[in-house]
């Protein structure tokens, strides 16, 4: 499973980083990622501190290599896109589309790293 813990990395950088700058700089962070809503300054602090929690669990997944929760990253980052997109045709905000590309590609590398250790793990 060395691929797939490595594209964790790539989870585990972007929710520290996106957790920090939300928390820290409030709206400025959501334009910098393309947000044309107004969210006042509460609720994107607000979402960097579940992302920053959500970056030091996976971080943890990592440095344990909790081999049995790569599967249920993939489930949950699942979830948010479903999430991510209707919030999207909800509010045409292109903050959303960013999210959808940044979590998407995380899924990629993730799911395809994982296919190609399991299949390389066979017999």
């Amino acid at each position: 499973m060395r691929r797939t813990y490595l594209s964790l990395y790539y989870l585990a950088g972007y929710l520290l980083l996106a957790g920090i700058l939300l928390i820290v700089t409030g709206q400025f962070a959501m334009r910098l990622l393309l947000s044309n809503g107004e969210y006042g300054e509460a609720l994107p602090r607000l979402l960097g501190v579940v992302l920053l929690a959500l970056g030091i669990l996976i971080a943890q997944i990592i440095r344990h290599r909790l081999e049995v929760l790569y599967t249920t990253t993939l489930v949950a980052r699942g979830l948010i896109l479903a999430v991510l997109v209707g919030l999207y045709i909800y509010a045409r905000d292109p903050f959303f589309l960013v999210l959808t590309a940044i979590v998407g590609l995380g899924v990629v590398f993730t799911a395809l790293s994982y296919l190609i250790d399991r299949r390389e793990a066979r017999p």
